[in-house]
């Protein structure tokens, strides 16, 4: 019964995680598409723990969630400061308002 329910969460899950892909992929700014490929991994890290808990292989399945988290942890970080250095980052505050557009 128990790992019924944990298998209807992680296909729900799985789902969630093909709706931010759609989100991910029409990001308009790159900040958008960064957090939804981080938004992406963290489900994936959850995933990871709910199949462990299917196959009753938990300490397993820890050790690469962990491992995983920490590679999406360091590859945001990296494409974070590697789009801060090309300065193709467009936040907002770079951005002209309309007062300063219309001038």
């Amino acid at each position: 019964m128990m790992s019924q329910v944990f298998l209807a969460t992680a296909l729900a899950l799985v789902l969630l995680i093909f709706l931010t892909l759609i989100r991910a992929l029409s990001g308009p700014t790159v900040l958008d598409r960064i957090v939804g490929v981080n938004m992406i991994g963290s489900k994936t890290t959850v995933l990871l723990l709910l199949i462990g808990l299917i196959y009753e292989a938990m300490p397993m399945f820890i050790d690469i969630a962990l491992a995983y988290a920490f590679l999406n942890f360091i590859a945001t970080i990296g494409a974070c400061k590697y789009f801060r250095r090309i300065k193709k980052v467009h936040l907002e505050d770079d951005l002209p308002t309309k007062i300063e557009a219309s001038v």
